[in-house]
């Protein structure tokens, strides 16, 4: 009897290799790596929150299934009523999640790439039909293009990455409103939110997770992963309408939100102060690295609401350039593919490293010269 996986031919989501991996290819120890690949905090998790994990009391026992002292802290944080909101793995897990339980085998959902790569890796896995719309050469949605793409497919989902990965850009107001006036259920991931210079010290105000228990087809996704630091906790959330609530509860993993994930997303939210600063930080370094980036003359960088900036490589294959940076000690993450042709991604890192990665990039362009 022959096995067949019922996924060969899925194409693979190509993550980040691990930090001691990558030590030990480059032949250098962890702390002489400057990591800019992953869009990872460089000042990573609260104090409050290594104090909490190195008193964590019962990591012996299974956790709340339903996440509740999280989600009473999350309520307190977005001002959406607790029974609006489910805490996940990381907002990844909650992708999947609603794709699994809305979408049938052949109904379609949107995505609009160049964009993150999950939402059509989780729609093939199951077994749902990606229709893409692409960006404007700008990375702005082409709205009437995803309009016409609605009337004509009809999809189950519509998913949005506001702002969006890997170019940072954030869609206007209007152009939710017109997208949440569409037959579809409209996901936005707001992974990034609390970098937008609208959203404030921690991006309320830009956020639209305050108008999900007023609409019948909107889900806001979040995550801790970024703002705060806690990307190896791997700890999201999300807020959803109350009819589809019931359905999510009974699909989800038991226990999917680990006693040390919770534990350090409430420590995370009783520290605000630290990390709305930490934010700011990185928003004021993320502006003065662009400015330095545009000293580059072979790249082009683009302008980011994120924690992170996308570069066009002008003068060499963007592999090359990855490869030279890496030998210095600098990753970055780059793309070649049909919607993003030769490019670079640069998390935002602390002022040194930086300063060390505009160093290694000028070097670069003597050498070339």
């Amino acid at each position: 009897m022959k096995f067949t996986p019922k996924f060969a031919d899925l194409p693979p989501y190509t993550p980040i290799e691990p930090f001691e991996v990558v030590s030990a290819r480059l032949g250098r120890n962890a702390d002489e790596i400057i990591k800019l690949d992953a869009n990872e905090n460089p000042y990573g998790a609260s104090p409050r929150v290594l104090e909490a994990l190195a008193n964590l009391a019962y990591p012996h026992i299974y956790p709340d299934p339903e996440s509740r002292a999280l989600r009473a802290a999350l309520q307190d944080f977005t001002g959406v009523p607790a029974e609006y909101l489910m805490a996940s793995a990381g907002s990844d897990e909650l992708i999947n999640l609603v794709i699994q339980v809305m979408v049938n085998p052949g109904e379609a959902v949107i995505d609009c790439p160049p964009t993150f790569l999950m939402y059509g890796f989780d729609t093939r896995l199951n077994l749902g039909k990606v229709v893409q719309v692409p960006r404007r050469p700008n990375f702005g949605l082409d709205l009437p293009a995803i309009q016409k793409t609605v009337e004509q497919e009809q999809p189950k989902v519509l998913v949005i990455a506001a702002p969006n990965n890997p170019d940072g850009s954030l869609p206007t107001q209007e152009e939710i409103d017109a997208l949440l006036d569409l037959p579809v259920l409209v996901i936005l991931d707001e992974a990034y939110i609390e970098f937008t210079p609208e959203g404030g010290r921690l991006g309320e105000m830009a956020t639209r997770i305050n108008q999900v228990p007023a609409r019948e087809n909107l889900i806001v996704l979040r995550t801790f992963s970024k703002w705060a630091g806690l990307a190896g906790m791997r700890v999201g959330y999300g807020a959803f309408p109350s009819w589809l609530m019931p359905t999510l509860w009974k699909s989800k993993q038991p226990y999917n939100v680990s006693v040390a994930a919770s534990t350090a997303a409430i420590a995370s939210l009783q520290d605000l102060e630290t990390l709305a600063d930490r934010v700011a930080r990185i928003k004021a370094d993320r502006s003065r690295l662009f400015g330095m980036l545009q000293s580059v003359p072979y790249l082009t960088p683009y302008p980011s609401q994120t924690n992170f900036i996308l570069c066009q490589v002008n003068d060499r294959p963007a592999v090359e350039l990855k490869s030279q940076l890496a030998k210095a000690g600098i990753l970055v993450r780059h793309y070649n593919t049909s919607y993003l042709k030769n490019y670079i991604r640069i998390t935002v890192g602390k002022p040194g490293e930086c300063d060390r990665l505009i160093q290694v990039l000028h070097d670069l362009e003597k050498e070339a010269g």
